[in-house]
């Protein structure tokens, strides 16, 4: 688990994997009640017609990291404690690129297709089944690139303020306005290629039934 509650509370482990599996059907739970079980919601987003996805991601990004934030300020959690993975710059831009394409020909990501799969949805299957064949086919040939796979590399635990030589308060707060930036641009962007629903018929306007039928017989009989 990525949570420290083995360390805080002294749990046995397999205590703290059932609590994990817990945490994930709920977390599975709430992406399915977001729509994010739908490949085709998913993908809207790179046509800026539903920004769902981006909204809802960027609102957990900067609640976590206000979180860790204020909890680090209060001494409650030592962010320097905290395990971050290491930075290969070029293996990681081009790792991005791959997981950028595959999410927009796909339309999942790789959490959001086990929800899809648990709700019977075929292409879920499909792509699931299209990533362990990648994940395959990458521990085959992994050797011939391992140089360039390690290339880049940028230190154990790089981050923003430690890079910038400021406070993570600093970084947490432009990381806020740039998310309201966002919200706002999302929500413009919907605005201009949203979806368009299609306009209710007014029945008002026609006319009763039967009449139209006595019309055009009436003028067929003169």
């Amino acid at each position: 688990m990525f949570a420290p509650l083995e360390v805080i509370s002294n749990f046995k482990e397999e205590l703290s994997l059932i609590i994990a599996f817990f945490i994930g059907i709920g977390f599975g739970f709430f992406l399915e009640q977001g729509g994010f079980g739908n490949s085709r919601k998913l993908a809207l987003q790179f046509y800026f017609r539903d920004m769902t996805v981006f909204k809802v991601m960027f609102t957990a990004i900067i609640t976590a990291m206000t979180g860790l934030i204020l909890f680090n300020g209060f001494g409650w959690i030592d962010l320097e404690l905290i395990y971050i993975n290491p930075t290969y710059l070029w293996p990681g831009i081009i790792g991005g690129l791959i997981m950028g394409a595959g999410f927009v020909i796909g339309g999942y990501c790789p959490g959001t297709s086990f929800v899809g799969l648990v709700t019977l949805k075929t292409d879920a299957l499909f792509y699931l089944i299209g990533a362990f064949f990648g994940i395959f086919v990458f521990g085959e040939i992994i050797p011939s690139f391992y140089g360039f796979f390690n290339s880049g590399f940028l230190g154990d635990s790089l981050t923003l303020h430690k890079a910038l030589g400021v406070s993570a308060g600093v970084i947490g707060f432009f990381v806020i306005l740039m998310a309201l930036g966002g919200f706002w641009g999302a929500e413009t962007l919907e605005k201009k290629f949203g979806e368009r629903r299609p306009q209710p018929i007014n029945r008002s306007a026609d006319p009763p039934r039967g009449q139209g039928i006595s019309r055009s017989a009436a003028k067929e009989e003169v």
